[in-house]
């Protein structure tokens, strides 16, 4: 390991950063009212631990008042953060891991109804594609402003003791003044390329005067905007020269693309299914060309990629961000020998989706990230050892186990089907979404490492369950589609599953009810699209799935971009009944009121395709209650707490028994490992 390029140092000016691995700027929305309390900095310090060689906060920090963040973010405006923000470095700093912060001004990427309330700004009046809002052009005593917002900001870093900072100009103020898509004043910061520049040099500048020069300062930029119009890679490599030459900057940190729309989002932080690194050539000619210290970060999810893009040269510091929330052991493993053991990133995004519609980052198959306060990273081994029983292979139910194994109990898992995986495994049918099996690849290997049992082809009954003798019985039998709806002729319909399962080959003219929001839905449309087929998707709520949050929405929709697709929403599908060599489906609508004309409208198709959400499948944990010396029943208290389960309704009981998963109720991949980690770690 001594010679892996991953693990070398990085001369950065006076900071030697002591291996080649990096979490890129990102904002996990963890700060507590703006400030990066006890979590945030738990993040960060579980990553430095690790080994990693730079970890960037935020992403990103706001400078200003008139920068509102859309969701949870670092307020860099506020004096308060200095303190905050010294505990998280010095923390890291034990640990011999830099540490560094991105700052921002958002501009037009904002809304005025955020914060305080005060306008969007930016260098022209056009509003951005995804918050909507018309920003004021800035005047010259914004400028002046802004200049000192950036300046103050950083001062405040810099006497927080971080190793330095990074300032963001992607689809944000800052290059909102280099792209002609974007800025439409006049000279001095209008016009030209040079003039578009002017803005980010003042700063610069102010930065500079107020932090000295040994203090890193680095910009990540786009190198491309990909745009009609807009920055060419001719000019990012321009303003790459630029930078360099001004003195001012220690180094690059280069995308390329655009993030004014979902779409371009997607595209410069790619998910499952889309191209590996797709912009690590493009950041490798840019260090080349201009011969100056270069990261970069985007889809670099394994170590081989990332080995690549150091070993050849391509940059100096490559960034794996999701990968680092996925496991943030990455670094300790690679010394160790153990990259086999690294958890893999899936690619499902649901750390970015989750932020972008307000919530916090958690990773779809590690739930200790995001609560590294409550929840380990690392197991510890169980002070006694006991006979754990799991019925069902799924995620929730494979987690259980490998928790479990962890713990050093001794651990049978009964699967009824041949293989294990659940709903992961159906989901996996789909080609663009084969990245999933890695939730459930990864914990076959941790189980077999630990010892556990995994018995398939077993549908497990009360009698199977009891003559293994357990201590502890944890039902993780997942759930079924439902199977009731509609009232009126659900006798006559076909499920998503029946044909992502290949079980139903898709008609020729079809009607797709969605009900449920999920991926189900839309990953039974690509199919049945792909064919040719007429299709109308249709739903009841006012927008589509709403339970696909926007970045993974974004392939689903190129993919269904084509004249054989219709989308209905607000309409409820009512009846189905057959027809002479057809089905007559009957359509109404929610919003429909009583004084209002009949709404019903009806399809003439061959095939309905239905997607209600999931029925729990735990009719062996009902009959094992009786058994059983909690009866079922979980303390939720001692569950938030982290306290063992000690619920006793039956002294006769000889065992424990849970439920988890949508064996409980329907829910996603996340809740269901979630589920396990926090049950099965003080069992």
């Amino acid at each position: 390991m001594a010679n892996d390029p991953l693990l070398q140092p990085f001369q950065l000016k006076h900071l030697t950063l002591k291996n080649r691995l990096m979490m890129t700027s990102h904002e996990p929305a963890y700060p507590e009212e703006g400030m990066p309390k006890a979590l945030y900095r738990e993040y960060h310090v579980e990553r430095a631990r690790a080994g990693l060689g730079l970890t960037m906060t935020a992403g990103s920090a706001a400078v200003a008042k008139d920068s509102p963040p859309v969701f949870n973010n670092i307020l860099a405006y506020k004096d308060e953060v200095v303190p905050w923000m010294r505990e998280l470095t010095d923390a890291c700093h034990e640990h011999g891991t830099a540490v560094m912060i991105q700052l921002t001004h958002l501009g037009r990427r904002t809304r005025w109804d955020k914060g305080d309330w005060l306008p969007a700004v930016s260098a022209s009046h056009r509003r951005e594609a995804s918050h909507r809002a018309f920003p004021k052009q800035v005047e010259e005593w914004d400028i002046e402003r802004l200049i000192r917002d950036y300046a103050d900001a950083a001062e405040r870093m810099h006497a927080a003791g971080l190793d330095g900072i990074e300032l963001q100009a992607y689809g944000h103020l800052m290059d909102q003044f280099w792209s002609p898509l974007t800025n439409t004043l006049e000279a001095p910061y209008g016009g030209d390329l040079e003039n578009r520049l002017r803005f980010t040099f003042d700063v610069l500048r102010a930065i500079r005067q107020r932090v000295g020069e040994t203090f890193i300062v680095g910009v990540r930029y786009t190198g491309d905007e990909m745009l009609p119009g807009g920055l060419t890679a001719g000019d990012g490599m321009a303003i790459s020269r630029r930078l360099k030459e001004s003195g001012l900057v220690d180094f690059l940190n280069v995308i390329r693309g655009h993030i004014d729309t979902d779409a371009g989002l997607t595209d410069v932080i790619p998910i499952q299914g889309m191209p590996s690194a797709p912009h690590l050539d493009f950041a490798g000619e840019i260090r080349r060309q201009v011969d100056f210290p270069t990261f970069h970060g985007a889809k670099i999810q394994d170590v081989a990629t990332a080995r690549h893009a150091i070993a050849s040269g391509k940059v100096d510091m490559i960034g794996m961000t999701r990968a680092h929330m996925a496991d943030p052991h990455i670094v300790r493993k690679i010394m160790e020998g153990r990259e086999e053991e690294i958890r893999p990133c899936v690619g499902a995004n649901y750390c970015l989706d989750r932020i972008y519609q307000g919530g916090a980052a958690y990773c779809i198959h590690n739930a200790a990230t995001g609560r590294e306060t409550t929840m380990p990273h690392t197991i510890p081994t169980a002070a006694k050892k006991r006979r754990v029983v799991i019925v069902g292979a799924g995620p929730a139910g494979l987690e259980a186990a490998r928790v479990a194994g962890e713990r050093g109990h001794e651990v049978v898992v009964l699967e009824a089907a041949s293989d294990a995986g659940g709903q992961v495994r159906l989901t996996a049918q789909s080609k663009r979404r084969r990245e999933m099996m890695g939730i459930v690849d990864w914990r076959l290997a941790r189980c077999e490492a630990l010892g556990v049992e995994i018995r398939y082809n077993v549908w497990a009954e009360v009698e199977e369950v009891l003559a293994e003798k357990p201590d502890v019985v944890i039902v993780a039998t997942g759930g079924y589609p439902m199977e009731d709806q509609p009232e009126v002729g659900h006798d006559l319909v076909v499920n998503t599953w029946d044909i992502l399962s290949g079980h139903v080959a898709p008609g020729s003219r079809v009607l797709l009810f969605d009900d449920a929001g999920d991926h189900a839905a839309l990953q039974a449309a690509e199919v049945i699209a792909a064919t040719g087929a007429e299709l109308e998707i249709m739903t009841p709520d006012r927008s589509f799935s709403a339970e696909i949050m926007a970045m993974n929405l974004v392939p689903y929709m190129r993919a269904l971009q084509r004249p054989n697709v219709t989308f209905t929403p607000t309409y409820r599908l009512k009846s189905v009944q057959r027809g002479e060599g057809e089905l007559l489906a009957r359509i109404t609508s929610d919003y429909a009121v009583q004084d209002q004309l009949d709404l019903d409208q009806e399809r003439r198709i061959d095939q309905v395709v239905v997607n209600y959400g999931i029925t729990p499948m735990a009719d062996v944990y009902f009959d094992l209650k009786p058994h059983s010396s909690n009866g079922g029943e979980v303390n939720y208290d001692d569950l938030i707490a982290g306290q063992p389960q000690a619920v006793v309704r039956n002294p006769d009981g000889s065992f424990q028994l849970f439920r988890i998963g949508d064996a409980v109720e329907s829910r996603n991949t996340h809740a269901a490992i979630y589920d396990a980690l926090r049950l099965v770690k003080d069992i």
